[in-house]
């Protein structure tokens, strides 16, 4: 029961759904949903992991949002 309880909560948690709408799909469906979300999540993580080391890596010089003062 405990996995069941960990597809309601990461439904509830990361989509939004309530729990009767989760409680009455077909256990297939639900599944699918659930590993649906769970590569999109895993996909946007790396995206943002690609996007901070290129951003980190290719901009040595100071923010445009960091002011400069004054010596």
């Amino acid at each position: 029961m405990e996995g069941v309880y960990e597809h309601f909560f990461y439904l509830k948690y990361y989509s939004g759904w309530s729990f009767t709408e989760f409680y009455n799909l077909p256990i297939g469906l639900r599944n699918w949903f659930v590993k649906r979300l769970s590569d999109q999540i895993e996909k946007e993580n790396k995206q943002m992991e690609e996007a901070s080391s290129k951003s980190s890596t290719s901009s040595n010089s100071i923010p445009y949002n960091i002011p400069k003062t004054k010596k």
